[in-house]
């Protein structure tokens, strides 16, 4: 029978590690080895290579100068913070928002741009991105050569691998290689990556997913957004696509297939009130569902109609996920949230309708209203992610 590839087995032992420390540090090594299985003597291999590369450090815990206090101090282990620095940003139609953070996911800056780009030429799009990259890494008191890797969450559907961007609300055309043009622009590696796939990250490393290894998010923005995590590790498609949620089919109607964006996107729930002037400057300006909150509140009836049909399909997609997938826990995040009553009832009470009665209780429904900001630290986190992984070297930062 063959054996798994032994430095495959060791690439994925050291990431082991690594990321346990990452969620649990401090720790000892005999905790590291309880929670990954690993024997003690691997892992102190691993943790003294990790050393040796300066990705980790030591903690000694105790008073080391008390002659009272018998046997040797506890050391733990932690993350280096100065291992490495990434730039995360969060790509909207109508603002840009960044972060720099080091190793260990402490933010170190932040900038935030209120300017609308969808739709302007590639050049002009890349030009605005570059600018707040580079205003955000000077705010940290750094310069380009300072940091490792950047990554760029946007809207619609990103072939991770290739750093080709095949649709987005953000572009006029499709098959877009964004990640290339940064690259190039900044002389530091740039990764593109769906804004539901950073925002998922963001949850596992700094927010509502920190405890778990699998769980799903779901994303309900400009474009309706997928991201699967199953043992720490996101799940993407052929080519490392990410998912657009909102082309999952509901049905079929009178006029032919039913999408799930034709129900619950942003366009189907605000559509019917984009003919009025002030709601369209608001939309305009991407505050469409802040607005349509306010008229929800002041009982408008043709858009309290809109946001119950959306919840009613976002808890049916839901309901079909917990059957495929049965997560322990499914994150909603995303602009729609802010539909309020009328668009969580409907969306739970379809969800508790169509989930078969075996897995009702399963998976734990958390709503979750994150800034621009954490968006952005997603982001981050998939470049710290990216780091982490590959190439599996064992020579410094770089991974």
């Amino acid at each position: 029978m063959k054996t798994a590839d032994p430095e495959l087995m060791r690439a994925i032992n050291r990431l082991n590690v690594l990321d346990t420390i990452r969620r649990h540090g401090p720790i000892s090594r005999i905790e590291i080895s309880e929670r990954t299985e690993l024997s003690t003597t691997t892992v102190s291999a691993i943790t003294a290579s990790l050393l040796d590369d300066g990705l980790i450090l030591p903690r000694h815990e105790g008073d080391i100068r008390n002659e009272t206090v018998r046997g040797r101090p506890r050391v733990a282990l932690e993350l280096n913070p100065d291992a490495a620095r990434v730039v995360g940003g969060k790509i909207a139609p109508n603002r840009m928002v960044f972060v720099v953070t080091n190793f260990r996911g402490d933010v170190l800056s932040k900038l935030a741009l209120p300017i609308r780009i969808d739709r302007q030429p590639i050049g002009v799009i890349a030009d605005l991105v570059e600018d707040g990259v580079r205003r955000c890494v000077v705010d940290a008191g750094l310069s380009l050569e300072d940091v490792d890797s950047i990554c760029l969450g946007f809207p619609g559907v990103v072939e991770h691998r290739t750093g080709y961007i095949r649709s987005s609300p953000i572009f006029r055309d499709t098959n877009v290689d964004f990640a290339a043009e940064m690259s190039t622009r900044l002389s530091t590696p740039t990764i593109v990556e769906s804004d539901a796939h950073a925002i998922t990250l963001g949850h596992h490393w700094f927010g509502r997913a920190r405890d778990l290894e699998d769980m799903v998010l779901i994303s309900l923005e400009q474009t309706l957004g997928l991201g699967v995590l199953h043992g720490n590790r996101l799940f993407r498609g052929a080519g490392g696509l990410s998912h657009n949620l909102g082309d999952l089919v509901l049905g079929m109607g009178p006029n032919g297939i039913v999408r799930l964006f034709s129900q619950a996107g942003e366009s189907a729930i605000l559509g019917e009130q984009q003919a009025d002037g002030r709601f369209a400057e608001a939309i305009r300006l991407g505050r469409g569902m802040t607005h349509a909150q306010a008229l929800i509140k002041a009982d408008d009836d043709r858009l309290i109609g809109a946001a119950i049909r959306a919840g009613e399909a976002v808890g049916l997609t839901i309901a079909n996920i917990v059957t495929l997938f049965a997560p322990p826990r499914v994150i909603l995040v995303g602009s729609s949230l802010a539909l309020g009553e009328p668009f969580l009832n409907s969306l739970r009470d379809a969800y508790a309708l169509a989930i078969p009665p075996s897995l009702r209780g399963v998976s734990e429904l958390v709503f979750d209203d994150s800034s621009d900001d954490f968006w952005a630290q997603g982001a981050a986190a998939v470049a710290l992610y990216e780091l982490y992984e590959s190439p599996w070297s064992t020579t410094g930062p770089a991974l």
